[in-house]
């Protein structure tokens, strides 16, 4: 009778776990769905669960010279009156017995003595918080996804809870099954993002050296791992006293639009070099305009392209295009910033129609004048005005300019806190300076 009363309550427990599980599939992200499976086993089937996310097989936080970097190890869940999971080194290892799991991909169990447990076998880490915890037992448990482990579960019972049993373990690996789906999706993003982030690296190369000009950029990519793979900026000498800048942007965020981002600013760069100094801008983005429409044919691109020629009294000499993009930012030495064409809408964006005549708009770059072109995700977010962004971004950007900053400081400066930063961002900035 008893035996069977367990059972009945096991296979309770087992519906009620299972049933909390569906919604793994659905997380957005890695974290979510193993917040979700801590949610799930914490407090009912253990007291504390700690998963270690792993690349090519190499625990996460280990960091051999011929293996890629891993990502940080997730702390996911505690019962109440448990000591906080101790902060891991960047050189933490773990022991021989999680590393004979994650290479065999067999779930294991580890039953402790009254006083503990012993010393070997695990990381010294683990051993400190598990004796400061009262632990009882751990179940080491595999996560393996397409033939690979690529995350290891370790679930402990603390505080004179009995250890977990076959029977415990046999529900947790079906548990951590769960996850497989996420952490296929996970990965397959992640393969995504580096491709798209190599592609657009190579294309984002260092600005040319220029007598008279500090010319300096920065691209950061989304913390999204699907957002990447839209924003370029591009700078090309075309003579000692002439110099062809560019910043766009694809629509989409993955790598078909890396891909045509290196094609539309290739094509781009081509075009710059090929008309010269004394080429419109206008003209230019519109030839570009014809020819990605003919052979690409790209969602949509904003752009702005300008050409900067070296006055004989000083300064620069600046016409440019816009093609639906956010406007430049000018920052005068002696006077507040502001938006090149405030008062004139930009052109349409590439890509939208056959035929339009584009404009062309003049200003001048004096010595110690700062020029800033930058994508959309400086200054666009969710639920708020583009106009009001606009605003704080000139208000910020004052603020900065008047401590004087070297040129990378002042566009680092520009950037959003981390937490807002939504989109990947592109910025390419040139300051006028007295020839060398």
């Amino acid at each position: 009778t008893a035996t069977d009363a367990e059972e009945h309550w096991r296979g309770r427990m087992r519906e009620k776990l299972l049933a909390r599980m569906a919604a793994v599939p659905a997380a957005r992200d890695l974290s979510e769905a193993f917040l979700t499976t801590a949610a799930a086993v914490v407090p009912e089937l253990a007291d504390a669960v700690a998963i270690f996310r792993l690349v090519d097989g190499v625990e996460a936080g280990v960091r051999p010279a011929d293996a890629p970097a891993a990502t940080s190890p997730e702390r996911v869940g505690l019962a109440p009156g448990l000591p906080s999971l101790p902060p891991l080194d960047a050189d933490f290892v773990l022991g021989p017995v999680a590393q004979r799991a994650i290479e065999s991909q067999e779930a294991s169990l580890l039953a402790f003595p009254p006083d503990g447990p012993p010393g070997d076998g695990l990381s010294d880490v683990s051993v400190r918080w598990l004796r400061e915890a009262g632990a009882t037992g751990v179940a080491l448990v595999p996560v393996v996804v397409d033939g690979r482990t690529v995350a290891l579960a370790t679930i402990a019972t603390c505080r004179g809870n009995p250890p977990p049993d076959e029977a415990d373990l046999s529900l947790l690996r079906d548990l951590f099954q769960q996850m497989s789906g996420p952490l296929r999706r996970t990965m397959e993003l992640q393969s995504i993002r580096g491709k798209a982030l190599a592609l657009q690296q190579s294309f984002l190369a260092a600005p040319p050296s220029i007598d008279g000009l500090t010319i300096t950029a920065l691209y950061h990519p989304a913390d999204s791992a699907a957002e990447v793979g839209g924003d370029w900026y591009d700078a090309v000498r075309l003579s000692a006293d002439a110099l062809a800048l560019s910043i766009g942007d694809i629509a989409g965020h993955d790598l078909d639009a890396a891909m045509a981002m290196a094609r539309v600013n290739s094509i781009l760069r081509g075009l710059a070099y090929d008309s010269g100094p004394a080429a419109s801008p206008a003209v230019t983005l519109s030839r570009l305009d014809r020819i990605v429409q003919a052979l690409d044919s790209p969602a949509m691109v904003t752009a702005v392209h300008a050409v900067l020629r070296r006055q004989t009294h000083g300064g620069w000499y600046i016409a440019l295009s816009n093609a639906g993009h956010p406007p430049p930012l000018l920052i005068p030495a002696d006077a507040p910033s502001r938006y090149l064409h405030d008062l004139t809408a930009p052109d349409p964006p590439l890509c939208v129609t056959d035929s339009l005549t584009r404009a062309t708009l003049y200003a001048d770059l004096l010595e110690g004048d700062t020029l800033v072109f930058y994508t959309d995700g400086l200054v666009e977010t969710p639920d708020t005005d583009i106009g009001d962004n606009l605003r704080r971004l000139r208000e910020r950007t004052d603020a900065l300019a008047r401590r004087s900053p070297p040129l990378r400081s002042l566009i680092r400066g520009l950037l959003p806190p981390l937490h807002h930063r939504r989109d990947d961002i592109a910025i390419i900035a040139l300051q006028a300076r007295p020839d060398s």
